[in-house]
């Protein structure tokens, strides 16, 4: 892989400042302060709100509180999509902080899985690490590691230690040089404006006559209502990692140095603002 280790680093430490508030229907014994917390956005929600988790249940009798689940304006927030993707999804042309509000009780069972401990994110976490590698190397780098590698990439993001995690991770993006990038990419691509989930389709970064494929590229075969036609004014935004690449950017430049630690690029589809 191309050694940007900078991107690499911005894209690791991304935060995003949130407001934890706990809904107003929960019953508590005392008013219930506020909770801030800096997200990190490659991450899961369930994995980092531990001290949110604690900080609510002192006002709460213990026979009040079972699952913990999160909402934004009235959307239940989704544990499994990685913590960055939920904001540009949902919040990107808000202002700071993130208001996201706690709930207690009346787990939407039909919007959000359950998660009743981190091995339930570690196996969600894993999973998408091994699809990602059938895509991109027919799984033989994955399937060549050692468990404590699998397990050094989990306990990375799990402790949010860059290096420890990017030493085993950057064995996942490599490729051999001839074919110039992966077999197929990783992506998912996400619309605030439909229910559909997402859009994943085998996609090579590579056209046939050897050139390199892009962002454009992707999104005018898999998604073309996402590409604004010249004449006209945009009405939409491509985000990953909060920002939106070039539509000329190689989609395996992208793959290599905006994936989530999960190896998948998470790509929103969200209305650009009006004003």
């Amino acid at each position: 892989m191309t050694d940007d280790k900078d991107v690499l680093r911005d894209v690791w430490f991304g935060r995003i400042p949130t407001c934890f508030t706990l809904y107003q229907d929960e019953i508590t014994e005392r008013e219930a302060d506020p909770y801030y917390l800096l997200l990190p956005r490659i991450s899961y929600l369930t994995l980092v709100t531990d001290k949110v988790k604690k900080h609510f249940q002192k006002v709460m009798r213990q026979e009040d509180v079972s699952e913990i689940w999160f909402e934004y304006e009235g959307s239940p927030l989704k544990w499994h999509y990685p913590i960055g993707l939920l904001f540009d999804l949902h919040a990107s042309n808000t202002a700071l902080p993130w208001n996201i509000t706690v709930h207690f009780k009346n787990f939407p069972e039909k919007d959000l899985l359950h998660c009743h401990s981190k091995d339930v994110i570690e196996a969600h976490f894993m999973a998408c690490i091994k699809e990602a590698d059938a895509l991109k190397h027919k799984s033989q780098v994955i399937n060549e590691m050692q468990k404590k590698d699998h397990k050094q990439l989990w306990m990375g993001l799990q402790n949010d230690k860059f290096e420890q995690f990017w030493a085993i991770n950057r064995k996942l993006m490599e490729y051999i040089p001839e074919d110039s990038g992966f077999r197929y990419i990783p992506f998912r691509i996400y619309q605030a404006t439909t229910e559909r989930p997402f859009i994943q389709k085998l996609f090579r970064p590579v056209a046939p006559g050897g050139q390199l494929h892009t962002l454009g590229d992707l999104l005018k075969e898999v998604c073309p209502t996402a590409i604004t036609p010249e004449d006209c004014e945009k009405t939409i935004q491509v985000m990953i990692h909060g920002i939106e690449p070039m539509l000329e950017t190689p989609i395996q430049w992208l793959s290599e140095h905006m994936s989530y630690p999960d190896n998948f690029l998470h790509i929103s589809i969200i209305p650009r603002p009006t004003d």
